[in-house]
């Protein structure tokens, strides 16, 4: 086989915060390889967020790369970098002979589906989920700490589609434009909605245009949020796609949102980003907050591990106060 490989699959089948922390992957191999090809193995749902990284040259889907309806002649990757490990997927890889197979000492699996491994613990590592990415790229000579100011620009995302005339409309050029999207489908800590309450009554109307993002199942739980200050904001749950979404994003100016998936696309756009975080690990900032030249941090000063084993009932994600986040936002917006 080739020294470097002219084919590579990333694999990163989870949700859409980790696919948009695993694009500089793509970022950093293009860089060192201009020719090579890179394709990337996803969910449908992460579609979108995937084909918008000018460094990737096409999505896989999971399903049908597991059942055969991908691999072909046309298709043949010489090489598959397991960043999400998925036992299945792995066992598919050395099935149809995908020449080199990197993934992690860690899963036990690997040790019989993969032929080069790389020792990485992630749970008791101090970097950040797009840098412990990142380290599986050493079998290319990619072996240096690369910090996260350098993976800022690294995302990629610039293929936006363009936002329906609909939703364009929505958008008030003479204010600042932003978006709270208090839930994350039960994938982090959140924070309360009645601190978003208490931010929205404390931003000054004539300033900001307030938008409410969510899935259509989010907005059954949101109903206390619009029944207290429905008349103060645009709700837009469940109205867009997500290719849609990124795309309102990218008209937008800010997002406020705990650690879940608009919260980086936000910050891989380059617009203000502002995630409310718990200190415990391994769901910390340190690991998980938005990398980008906008992005902020909201995150209770303290070493806690009082509601480790009840996220429900984090106390620190509720002592992060709405006037923190109007102060920060007043001083963006009014400047």
């Amino acid at each position: 086989m080739k020294k470097n490989p002219s084919h590579i699959l990333i694999s990163r089948t989870d949700s859409i915060g980790d696919v948009v922390l695993t694009l500089p992957v793509a970022k950093f191999l293009k860089e060192r390889f201009p020719e090579m090809r890179i394709s990337f193995l996803g969910k449908t749902y992460t579609r979108p967020v995937i084909e918008a990284c000018i460094y990737v040259d096409e999505f896989v889907n999971v399903d049908d790369f597991l059942n055969g309806t991908t691999y072909s002649e046309i298709f043949r990757p010489d090489c598959i970098i397991h960043v999400f490990p998925v036992e299945a997927i792995a066992k598919r890889a050395k099935q149809i002979k995908i020449p080199l197979r990197i993934g992690t000492t860690n899963r036990f699996y690997h040790w019989n589906t993969c032929n080069k491994l790389i020792k990485l613990s992630r749970k008791k590592s101090d970097l950040h989920e797009a840098q412990l990415n990142l380290k599986l790229l050493s079998p290319f000579g990619i072996s240096r700490n690369i910090s996260c100011k350098e993976i800022e620009s690294a995302f990629g995302l610039k293929r936006i589609m363009p936002l329906q005339k609909e939703f364009l409309m929505l958008i008030d050029t003479k204010k600042y434009n932003l978006i709270l999207h208090p839930k994350s489908q039960g994938n982090g800590r959140e924070w309360p909605l009645e601190n978003f309450i208490s931010l929205i009554k404390s931003l000054d109307k004539k300033r900001y245009s307030i938008f409410i993002s969510g899935t259509e199942k989010e907005k059954r739980i949101l109903r206390p949020l619009f029944e207290q200050v429905g008349h103060l904001v645009t709700d837009i749950t469940g109205t867009m796609n997500l290719s849609q979404f990124i795309s309102f994003i990218n008209e937008c100016d800010g997002l406020v949102a705990s650690g879940t998936g608009p919260i980086h696309i936000a910050s891989a756009l380059g617009k203000d980003a502002f995630g409310i975080y718990p200190p415990i690990k391994p769901v910390h900032p340190g690991r998980w907050r938005p990398i980008g030249r906008k992005a902020r941090v909201f995150v209770l000063e303290k070493d806690c591990r009082d509601c480790k084993n009840n996220p429900s009932a984090c106390s620190c994600m509720q002592s992060v106060k709405p006037a923190w986040l109007k102060k920060v936002l007043d001083e963006i917006a009014f400047s």
